[in-house]
C-alpha cells in the first residue's frame, strides 16, 4: 500500500474508533455491535433481479448461487441472477440507468458507478455498517464508490487481481532464475524469452480486465491521464518514455495481441503459446481443475508475481475492480439492500472467497484473513490487490469523466497504437489527449 493510501486507511480507521468513543456508557462498543443498529425491512412480495458478470472460475458462481439460495430460504425473496460478459454488462447497465428499467442490482466493473451516480440508490447505511464490522474498506474502494467523501453510491465487491502469470520452466530455459522486479530487467527477460521461441503476450484489444496492464506501463514511468486537478496530462515526457519502452516490449510479444480480449491470453497461456502474461488467478485455477493431462501437468510450473517496479520507484498496480450497484428505480430498495448486506456477511462472503480460489481480492480488511490466501502459497500474491491498487482514474477525482474515459479505453488504445507502430508515440499521445479532453471538458 502506498504511503498516501496507508495514511487514508489509518485516518479512516481512526475516525471509526473516534465515532465509537463519542458519548458515554453504551456508546463505546465493539465494531460488530453496530450491526444491531442497521434495521432493513424488505418490502412485502419483493422479487429481485441481479445482473452480474460471467464467472471466470466455476467456484465463484457455484458458491454465489448457494448464497443466493440461502438468502431466499431465509427471507422468502425470490432472486433471479443473469450472467453476462464484462463487455456486455457495462452497456446494459448504462441502458438500465438511463431508461429507468431493468435489473434491481448490477455487479459491474471499475468506476462504472460514476457514470450515473444520480441513478443509484444511496448505500451509505449498508456501507458504513459493513465497514465498521469488517475492519474498514480499503482506500481504492472509497475512491470508487464514495467519490464526494460523503455518500456511498454502491458497495465494493473486490477485484480480480491482475498479477504476472508465468511458466517457471520457460524462464529457466531462457536463463532467468527469478521473476524480475524492475521494468529494465523485465524487458531483458522478454527479449530472452522471445529468442527462445517462448514469447510473452499481453492484451491490446478493448479488454476490460487484462487491458489494465497499460495503466501499469504508463504509471510505472510517471505518466498519467489526469493530474490531481483533473487536468488532462497524458501528452507528457513521462508518457513518451513509457511508450518508447513499450515499443521494445511489444517486439517480444507473440503475434496477434492487438485483437486480444479478456479470454485470449488465458487460452494462449494454457495452449503453451506464451510464457508470461497478466491475469487473474483463473489460469492457475483452470489448470488445476482441467481434465486434460497436458494442462494438468502445467500446475506445478505456473507461478505468480507482482508487476515489476518502473522508474517511479514504487508499485503502480491496476486491477479490475468490482462494484455492486442498486438502481434507484428498483421497487424494492430495502430488499435489495438486505440482499447485498447478506451476501457481504462473513457467513456468506468468506466461503465465496474460498470457493473462487483466490480470484477475488477482498474489499474489506477483515477478509484478508480468509483461509484461501494461505491454503496455497500461489494464492497469496492476489490477496492484497484491492489494498494496493490505484483507481483507473488516477491521479484525478473519480466521476463522470474518469468513468467515461475508462469505458472508452483511451489509455489502452493509445498504448496499442504507439507500441505496435500504427502511430508514432507523439501522434498516439496527442490523440489520447484530445479524446480525454472531451470527457474532462477542457
Amino acid at each position: 500500500m502506498s504511503d498516501i493510501n496507508r495514511r487514508k486507511f489509518l485516518e479512516g480507521s481512526a475516525s471509526v474508533a473516534a465515532a465509537a468513543g463519542i458519548g458515554g456508557g453504551a456508546a463505546v462498543f465493539a465494531p460488530n455491535v453496530f450491526a444491531q443498529n442497521l434495521q432493513l425491512k424488505p418490502e412485502k412480495g419483493a422479487k429481485l433481479r441481479v445482473l452480474r458478470w460471467s464467472r471466470f472460475v466455476q467456484g465463484d458462481i457455484d458458491q454465489y448461487m448457494k448464497n443466493v439460495q440461502a438468502f431466499t430460504a431465509k427471507t422468502g425473496i425470490e432472486v433471479r441472477v443473469d450472467n453476462e460478459g464484462w463487455e456486455d454488462v457495462r452497456p446494459k447497465a448504462a441502458v438500465a440507468a438511463n431508461t429507468g428499467a431493468g435489473p434491481d442490482i448490477i455487479l459491474s466493473t471499475n468506476d462504472d458507478a460514476n457514470l450515473y451516480p444520480d441513478k443509484l440508490l444511496d448505500m451509505t447505511d449498508v456501507a458504513e455498517y459493513l465497514g465498521k464490522k469488517y475492519g474498514g474498506w480499503y482506500p481504492a474502494v472509497q475512491q470508487y464508490l464514495k467519490p464526494d467523501g460523503k455518500r456511498w453510491i454502491g458497495l465494493g465487491l473486490g477485484a480480480a487481481g491482475a498479477m504476472m502469470v508465468y511458466r517457471q520452466s520457460m524462464l529457466k530455459a531462457a536463463g532467468i532464475d527469478a521473476f524480475p522486479k524492475t521494468t529494465a530487467d523485465f524487458l531483458k527477460m522478454g527479449q530472452a524469452l522471445h529468442a527462445k521461441g517462448t514469447p510473452m503476450g499481453f492484451a491490446l484489444g478493448n479488454a476490460t480486465g487484462d487491458g489494465l496492464w497499460c495503466n501499469w506501463l504508463i504509471w510505472s514511468h510517471g505518466g498519467k491521464l489526469v493530474d490531481e486537478q483533473n487536468r488532462v496530462v497524458i501528452n507528457s515526457p513521462e508518457t513518451m518514455r513509457a511508450l518508447e519502452y513499450g515499443k521494445q516490449l511489444y517486439a517480444t510479444f507473440v503475434p496477434g495481441t492487438l485483437s486480444w480480449l479478456d479470454p485470449n491470453n488465458n487460452k494462449a497461456f494454457l495452449d503453451g503459446q506464451v510464457s508470461v502474461t497478466n491475469n487473474g488467478i483463473s489460469i492457475y485455477y483452470a489448470a488445476k481443475n482441467s481434465q486434460d493431462p497436458k494442462i494438468k501437468e502445467m500446475v506445478a510450473d505456473i507461478h505468480h508475481a507482482p508487476y515489476p517496479v518502473g522508474p517511479v520507484g514504487q508499485p503502480t498496480e491496476s486491477h479490475l475492480f468490482f462494484n455492486q450497484m442498486v438502481m434507484k428505480y428498483t421497487k424494492y430498495p430495502q430488499a435489495a439492500k438486505e440482499f447485498l448486506r447478506f451476501m457481504m456477511e462473513k457467513e456468506q462472503f468468506e466461503p465465496w472467497l474460498n470457493a473462487a480460489g483466490g480470484y477475488i481480492a477482498p474489499p474489506l480488511a477483515e477478509y484478508e484473513k480468509a483461509p484461501v490466501w494461505t491454503s496455497d502459497p500461489k494464492h497469496t500474491p492476489y490477496r492484497d490487490a484491492v489494498k494496493n491498487m490505484r483507481p483507473t482514474g488516477y491521479a484525478g477525482k473519480l466521476g463522470y469523466a474518469s468513468a467515461g474515459a475508462g469505458a472508452d479505453f483511451i489509455v489502452v488504445n493509445m498504448v496499442a497504437e504507439a507500441i505496435s507502430g500504427s502511430k508514432t508515440p507523439q501522434e498516439a499521445m496527442e490523440r489520447a489527449q484530445k479524446r480525454a479532453e472531451r470527457y474532462y471538458k477542457v
